[in-house]
């Protein structure tokens, strides 16, 4: 309805700018036509026709225009207006001398085009300024807030907002994250993240449909939690799926895209997007285990080779030991040998050194006790230890 209430007053604005124009033709011109009113009717059209184009490109510009500001933040966007104003009456205050000068008619053109150059110059140099420098308006309002003086002073960096990615709500990490303060600044929840919870939540798989409600569950509470911190962006982005409106919405925003999935963040990196990836971040958090450490380890499974045990550290990091098939539910003390690192996770290899210990030193005992009652059972039935006679096997009476 709006594109189209555009283009009918670009159009209308058009016609009457071309049948009006006739009358600011020179007179010699204007005396040489036999038909004004045919040239009133031809300019009209022309003036329609561009109009026409002028407002196409309008509506084109103003879709992109009200794109980004529902996903720009609110402190860029006032700092956004007030540096476009600014450079706006700077424009207009250097024009009042040349608008009152006595201009000859035929550089009379001079007064319009200076007009029109310098508010572009002026207005695009104070927008662009308050894109760079904002901030500091932060000094004005709140002049007495420390963090603010800082910020505008440009020694503490603004907190950049965080977006969320359906992987990180699903499995619930967000939730630790916040609460334990690593992240900074707004926490924003892109509108086809909730779409794609909705239709998981919807499913007719059971465990899609068990994700998808707990994930909006997640949300519920994180809003109750943390309030207007969270904040759900409503602009619906043109893409392909989920990620690259997430991808779209983080170009925008200037954000830090929070995601475990690993080719997304890969995909950002190649965009020259903020990314933090989650699974890359709890392997950076693990403990460095080196070659040579020596650990107590419980076996959980036997390994794909021959002669190798499984078990696992407190992290949830596989360790793969030599020496350690069939030994499952045994803790063993082993020895570090090496570790492979890959953009997944970690492997770490071990050999095992010594007996078993705890389970398995309690098992171990139990079969040698059982082992010492055979051995003691066979000595005495032995011929040099025959035991007592037996009245009913025919022994003397």
């Amino acid at each position: 309805m709006v594109d189209s209430l555009i283009l009918i007053l670009f159009l209308i604005s058009g016609a009457a700018a071309g049948w009006l124009g006739v009358d600011l033709l020179p007179e010699p011109l204007l005396l040489q036509v036999d038909n004004p009113e045919g040239l009133r009717t031809v300019l009209g059209g022309f003036g329609a026709f561009f109009g026409l184009l002028a407002g196409f490109f309008f509506g084109q510009l103003r879709k992109r225009l009200m794109a980004q500001v529902r996903s720009m933040p609110t402190d860029l966007l006032v700092s956004r207006a007030v540096g476009l104003i600014l450079g706006l009456l700077v424009a207009n205050l250097l024009l009042a001398p040349i608008l009152l000068l006595p201009l000859p008619w035929e550089v009379v053109f001079v007064k319009p085009l200076a007009a029109v150059l310098s508010n572009v110059f002026f207005g695009v140099s104070g927008y662009n300024l308050a894109e760079v420098h904002g901030r500091t308006l932060l000094r004005l309002f709140n002049p007495s807030s420390t963090e603010a003086l800082l910020v505008a002073d440009g020694v503490l960096m603004p907190a950049s907002a965080k977006i969320l990615d359906t992987s990180v709500i699903i499995d619930g990490r967000i939730r630790g994250l916040l609460d334990s303060g690593l992240l900074e600044g707004q926490v924003i929840v892109a509108q086809s993240v909730i779409d794609e919870l909705q239709a998981l939540a919807d499913s007719a798989n059971a465990e899609k449909r068990g994700r998808g409600r707990r994930g909006l569950k997640l949300l519920s509470e994180l809003r109750e939690q943390y309030g207007r911190r969270l904040v759900v962006n409503s602009t619906r982005y043109e893409g392909n799926g989920v990620d690259d409106k997430l991808l779209l919405l983080t170009a925008d925003t200037g954000g830090t895209l929070l995601t475990a999935d690993y080719n997304l963040a890969k995909v950002a990196e190649v965009k020259a997007l903020q990314v933090l990836n989650l699974s890359e971040l709890v392997i950076a958090l693990r403990p460095e285990v080196q070659p040579g450490d020596e650990l107590l380890l419980k076996i959980a499974r036997d390994g794909k080779e021959a002669d190798q045990g499984v078990g696992y550290l407190d992290d949830g990091t596989m360790v793969v030991v030599e020496g350690a098939r069939g030994r499952i539910g045994e803790r063993l003390p082993v020895v570090v040998t090496g570790a492979l690192q890959n953009p997944t996770g970690r492997i770490v290899f071990a050999r095992s050194e010594g007996p078993a210990t705890e389970n398995g030193a309690g098992e171990g005992a139990e079969a040698a006790k059982r082992k010492s009652r055979s051995e003691r059972n066979r000595t005495k039935a032995s011929p040099t230890n025959p035991g007592p006679a037996n009245p009913q096997a025919g022994g003397p009476r």
